[in-house]
């Protein structure tokens, strides 16, 4: 029997499509095809995907946020990544069937290198839906859910806490607060699956689901994982919650995951 995620010879299957769209998301999909294509021109533009519960088919309207990646022909510039804001702002504004746009923006050389192989090679060929342009999964090879597949995902989340800790310092208004509630609950999740996924097995994105895997191996941390996965879906001004999943969840699960699968290979500083 194929375990759940995973095709029939046993490599993780890609999990988005077009055809999942929901109808109400139709509009803003659309949207966004035709704002990259204006803003960044085949000159910039190598490809563009969308990832995350829209093309799953699973978003709810104006609850949801639109997830792109933008996979471009250079390494980005400080201009490329205006634009990006400009073209997430836009989404936003325009389509209240989202709430927010977020674009990941990367080049093809990267996306195709020996280091992000296992990282944003795997994201590009199994999470990620084409939009526009080349499909570089073509050029990347099929995945099992193997420990060097969790080490290279997400064995960095003792690198993040510091930052997070930062930033819920920080933040002064309900949407920073929400904002930082979403992204530390779906992180958290995924770690905690991506922890447990050789031995279970199999893959998923349903954020549930990944919880209640996870709580079969981790009992005792599980009702912990079950709250991030609420933040992640529904996201709130909850200090309180992120304060657990920075200050107790977080050291705790970045020490078992070096435990467990070591950590990520360093990547070169950003700009």
């Amino acid at each position: 029997m194929t375990a759940p995620g995973l095709d029939q010879d046993g490599c993780i299957a890609r999990e988005g499509a077009l055809d999942r769209v929901p109808p109400a998301f139709a509009g803003v999909v659309a949207d966004a095809r035709a704002r990259i294509t204006a803003l960044f021109g085949p000159e910039r533009l190598h490809s563009a995907y969308l990832y995350g519960s829209v093309p799953r088919g699973t978003a709810t309207p104006g609850v949801s946020d639109l997830d792109l990646l933008l996979a471009l022909r250079r390494p980005p510039t400080a201009a490329d990544r205006a634009d990006a804001a400009v073209l997430e702002a836009g989404l936003d504004a325009a389509h209240p069937v989202i709430d927010g746009a977020g674009i990941v923006l990367s080049d093809t050389a990267t996306l195709l290198s020996d280091l992000e192989r296992h990282d944003l090679g795997w994201f590009v060929a199994c999470l990620c839906t084409p939009l526009l342009g080349e499909d570089l999964a073509a050029r990347l090879p099929r995945y099992r859910p193997t420990s060097l597949l969790a080490r290279e995902t997400n064995g960095d989340l003792g690198s993040l806490l510091p930052r997070w800790r930062e930033r819920l310092a920080a933040a002064a208004t309900e949407a920073e607060t929400r904002a930082l509630g979403r992204a530390v609950g779906r992180r958290t999740v995924r770690t905690g699956l991506t922890l447990v996924m050789p031995r279970w097995g199999g893959w998923t994105s349903d954020l549930g689901l990944s919880a209640e895997v996870f709580g079969r191996y981790y009992p005792e941390r599980a009702g912990q994982l079950r709250l991030a996965a609420d933040l992640a879906r529904r996201p709130g001004a909850d200090r309180a919650a992120l304060t657990v999943l920075i200050d107790d969840l977080g050291p705790w699960l970045a020490a078992e995951y070096t435990a467990v699968h070591g950590v990520k290979a360093p990547r070169p500083a950003g700009p």
